[in-house]
């Protein structure tokens, strides 16, 4: 049996050596852990609270909620607000949030989320406190930071991440890529007359780049960030790339050194199998271990949005992989 075992290995080592590069790096994704019970999600975000349950927030309904004990079995909690606030309806005509960002800080949970309506760039992001980070618990601040049509970037896709004794918060699509604020730690706002820091982009209109979420690890800031075509079920082509930097605010650069500001991303994780349009990811901390959660389209569900966890591994040089 041994022997047989060999020459298979052998003979699928040769096949794969035969495949196009494309096909070499999808056989090498991993597929995402075994979940069960409720699935469905869209940009999920993800933190392990103090009551040492999981709770997921994401786009759909009033941010829509799911609860685990173990990280493997998910269950339906409803929404993060029972009802959309009075000012989202600025922003679009149902008050219907998009990805949200969760975080722990100084004994409060807080929730960034975005209103917007697609193709638009008059968009916000608003700010909520809750002592528990369970939903319906939440306080709503109002906006944090907007953007209006005359801007070059888009208020949307937030994500919050302290460094250097300040807190700052990347966010934006289309409208020129990832971009980065710095926020007022007490209130959760951006600072007056806040600089707008430029993280990443494409050399090409529509710019697909969005959805960032930063992580440290080591000496260095890492950006994670959705490159492609979203929100198209089987036909979406979403992509997990990432670059990093010694400082928060950039320049980040990818395994090559080419600079995300001039188009560059090292993949991380893309479609692969049923496992179609991986993206609108965020990282959270879990038994040691950095954890990357994202949706995906399962192609064999009809193209159903469903939650995708990795656990993060980082190589001798300080880059990620899964």
């Amino acid at each position: 049996m041994t022997v047989r075992r060999a020459t298979v290995a052998v003979a699928a080592a040769a096949v794969l050596a035969l495949l196009p590069n494309a096909a070499q790096a999808a056989a090498s994704y991993p597929d995402p852990q075994p979940i069960s019970g409720q699935q469905i999600i869209h940009d999920p975000t993800v933190v392990k609270l103090k009551d040492g349950r999981y709770v997921a927030y994401s786009t759909g309904g009033v941010i829509g909620a799911r609860l685990s004990k173990d990280r493997v079995n998910w269950t339906d909690e409803g929404n993060a607000f029972a009802e959309p606030r009075s000012w989202w309806l600025d922003y679009n005509d149902t008050g219907d949030p998009w990805a949200p960002d969760i975080s722990y800080l100084d004994g409060t949970y807080w929730l960034y989320y975005a209103v917007s309506s697609w193709g638009t760039n008059h968009s916000a992001i608003g700010v909520a406190t809750s002592k528990s980070g369970l939903p319906g618990t939440w306080t709503d601040h109002g906006k944090a930071f907007s953007s209006q049509a005359s801007d070059t970037w888009n208020a949307i896709d937030p994500a919050v991440i302290r460094a250097n004794g300040k807190l700052w918060m990347s966010f934006g699509s289309y409208w020129s890529g990832i971009r980065m604020v710095e926020l007022n730690p007490r209130t959760g706002k951006a600072v007056p007359d806040a600089k707008v820091h430029h993280l990443a982009t494409r050399p090409d209109a529509p710019y697909a780049v969005e959805g960032p979420a930063i992580v440290r690890h080591g000496r260095y800031f890492y950006l994670f960030a959705s490159y492609d075509a979203c929100c198209q079920g089987v036909n979406s082509t979403y992509k997990i790339r990432v670059g990093r930097s010694t400082s928060v605010a950039g320049p980040y650069v990818d395994k090559d050194g080419k600079p995300l500001l001039e188009g560059g991303g090292t993949l991380l994780l893309a479609g692969h199998g049923r496992f179609v349009g991986t993206g609108g990811e965020s990282v959270f901390r879990d038994k040691g271990k950095d954890v990357l959660a994202y949706h995906y389209y399962d192609a064999e569900d009809n193209g159903t949005p469903k939650l995708g966890l990795n656990e993060l591994s980082w190589d001798k040089t300080g880059w990620p992989g899964l």
